[in-house]
């Protein structure tokens, strides 16, 4: 299989977030580094990333030497830089002189100096500045043979609702809407509540005081938050892309919450094209007393097969932590075991790298408790040392998965816009929507039973896949509706669920009801959804069993689609709950109901076993085991077996695989320990 690295590097990356400008005053910190990131089995540091004071102290007066001596010392262990633009926060002298470049929220109050990322992303002379430094950053580094690749500014986010973004998106509007008033009052349904517009000046982002009803203003603002952004990122990479045109360039990408979906504040799916490699910071709150550690494995899995089916190719983690954080409710250290399973994970859905932030731990301000490789003693014989030590001891000989990736022949489609335009909806259930959760939840199965999904955009290709699951696609605009219809007309299999197709991408409903495409496709249409209070009860029979249904019912009427489940309560006992519709040489399965997991493991089960989609893998085990796979040659794979489970675990291996670590064959019985990983080679 060709193998397609998305850095110069011929190894996995191993190291983090290096803060050496907070330790200028202690020479002999930085010279333990050097030893420290030996003993540890690192070999690449990001470097830089909140540096602008260190490196510019006073307006135009700069300080490199102290950057020349790190590059020293990490060239000297034969390590790689990955070297940051510093415009993730601003010196003091910048928001003295400047005080354009300082945010405006939402409630129209210009922030103050002290915090992060709280810049404007319009203003011109932000803009200069980075510019300006990024520059001299490049042509000072660009040739430097320890420069691995570019990381620009750090966790894009945030908005700035400053005049001078009030006037940017005023022109983004007009760009939008052809000029014309008439077409963006038509756009955002002006007529309500008297909200036309009558002149371009009359139009401000939205504010918390008030209560936000137009939506079509809402989700525009969104989307212009998202384009912003990306053109102050695209301003900063200009000297970057002419100094060093064959260095790639990244940004690191996050996720939201405790809950562990993808982050909400940007569309990713935008931003991917404009980067060479996707990188992503990952911080799950693993051992919390909200869920099993299997559950939010199968997050995190999610959220990697996202990332990496962004841009087709192998990511990077480019931040977690080797033993806790700072900033969850309850900042729970890392179980022993903990840290090596959740690194294999990264690496078994296509994570080429395992960085942490941070290398050391700060002395000082708010992240002097957050997690690092090196405690405030220095002390390399501590357990959470050795546990990074133990990752980069298995780094070392896994390089031969650089750069490879996993085939899938199932694809889950995520929306941005969709979820953006679903959470503003004034119907349903307020606190019950859960868009992202719900595609996780469709994903379980495929996790669970070690089969590979794509989780894409509904920009990307469809054809290269057997089953396209869609769940809760809100809005959903006419040349996806088209696609979708030629996806299953031409043979594939399609699943959708309760509120699908709602609106179209400006935010307006259907007139007529479903879209044409969809009745066609799907053989019926939706009549209505009732919305369930917590202690509401009913359920849906669907092959010989019954599952409980929560939040959502929908009343369906068929045409050309039979029915396979069935409401079993209220108004609308026996009538149809799920639904199969063959169209064209494909068919198309509509879900009517939010139900427990168990329905998922039923339908999903009988769709793998009936399409031949099951996994390749000869390893048999129950809950909370997961075989994830890279293809390393074109028979050949090299599998994560990983025990997300506190108690021990039989597996089994039906075929003969190779033990990396012993070079024994396996066949048989195996047991795996609470936590624990095994990593074989398997031939087909």
């Amino acid at each position: 299989m060709k193998k397609k690295p998305v850095t110069s590097a011929k190894h996995l990356l191993h190291g983090g977030d290096y803060n050496p400008d907070q330790w200028l005053n202690y020479p002999e910190i930085l010279e333990q580094d050097v030893q420290l990131m030996k003993d540890a089995k690192t070999n690449t540091f990001s470097v830089g990333i909140f540096a602008w004071s260190a490196l510019e102290p006073e307006e135009g007066k700069y300080n490199f030497e102290w950057l020349d001596k790190i590059f020293d010392n990490i060239t000297s262990i034969g390590g790689n830089i990955i070297l940051a633009t510093p415009s993730g926060a601003r010196p003091a002298w910048m928001s003295q002189k400047y005080p354009e470049v300082l945010r405006v929220d939402e409630n129209r109050r210009k922030l103050h100096h002290g915090g992060r990322h709280n810049h404007c992303f319009t203003s011109p002379t932000y803009r200069e500045k980075t510019q300006h430094i990024n520059r001299l950053l490049a042509e000072r580094y660009g040739n430097h043979p320890a420069l691995l690749m570019w990381h620009v500014s750090n966790e894009y986010g945030g908005e700035c609702h400053c005049d001078l973004c009030q006037g940017t998106f005023r022109d983004w509007l007009k760009d939008k809407y052809h000029d014309d008033l008439n077409e963006l009052n038509h756009a955002w349904w002006g007529p309500f509540w008297s909200h036309a517009f009558s002149d371009w000046s009359q139009i401000e982002s939205p504010s918390p005081i008030g209560e936000n009803a137009v939506h079509g203003l809402n989700l525009d603002w969104k989307r212009f938050v998202t384009d912003q952004t990306i053109d102050f990122y695209k301003n900063e990479i200009i000297p970057l892309r002419k100094q060093t045109p064959n260095i790639p360039i990244t940004t690191n990408f996050m996720a939201d919450g405790n809950d562990l979906i993808p982050f909400q504040g940007l569309d990713y799916s935008k931003f991917a094209k404009e980067v060479d490699v996707l990188s992503w910071d990952a911080y799950p709150a693993w051992h919390n007393d909200w869920e099993s550690t299997a559950d939010l494995a199968m997050k995190v899995g999610f959220i990697n097969d996202l990332y990496r089916s962004l841009k087709g190719q192998p990511f990077l983690l480019l931040e977690s932590t080797p033993s806790g954080v700072n900033w969850h409710s309850v900042n729970k250290a890392k179980r022993p075991g903990m840290h090596y399973l959740s690194s294999m994970q990264m690496l078994a859905h296509g994570s080429d790298s395992i960085m942490y932030f941070q290398w050391r731990k700060s002395r000082g301000s708010s992240e002097k408790f957050h997690g690092a490789v090196v405690d405030h003693d220095g002390d390399r014989s501590n357990r959470v040392f050795q546990d990074v030590k133990k990752v980069g001891n298995r780094l070392e000989k896994l390089g031969e998965i650089v750069g490879t990736m996993r085939k899938s022949e199932v694809g889950i489609i995520y929306d941005w816009e969709s979820n953006w335009a679903l959470d503003d909806a004034q119907g349903y259930g307020l606190e019950t929507k859960k868009y992202p959760q719900t595609l996780q939840e469709h994903y379980r199965t495929f996790w669970e039973l070690d089969i590979p999904v794509d989780v894409i955009t509904k920009e990307q290709e469809f054809s290269s896949y057997k089953l396209l699951i869609v769940p809760m696609l809100y809005l959903i605009n006419e040349e996806t509706l088209q696609r979708l219809k030629d996806f299953v007309k031409k043979g594939g299999t399609l699943v959708t669920t309760y509120i699908s197709g709602i609106v179209n991408e400006l935010d307006l409903t259907y007139l007529g009801g479903w879209p044409k495409e969809l009745q066609e496709t799907f053989g019926m249409k939706p009549i209505e959804t009732d919305t369930y209070y917590p202690k509401d009860k009913n359920s849906v029979s669907y092959n010989g069993k019954f599952y409980e249904v929560v939040d959502y019912a929908t009343v369906l009427e068929l045409d050309t689609a039979e029915m396979l489940g069935s409401y079993e309560k209220d108004f609308y006992a026996g009538t149809p709950a799920v639904t199969k519709n063959y169209f064209g040489e494909g068919q198309a399965y509509y879900i009517g109901a939010r139900m427990e997991p168990d329905f998922q493991r039923h339908f999903y089960g009988e769709l793998i076993r009936k399409m031949d989609l099951g996994s390749v893998f000869p390893i048999k085990h129950d809950l909370g085991v997961s075989v994830q796979g890279r293809k390393i040659e074109e028979n050949e794979y090299l599998l994560f077996i990983m025990n997300f489970t506190e108690t021990k675990q039989n597996i089994i291996f039906e075929n003969v695989v190779i033990d990396v670590e012993s070079n024994d064959e396996l066949l048989g019985a195996e047991a795996l320990e609470p936590y624990e990983v095994k990593i074989v080679k398997y031939i087909l």
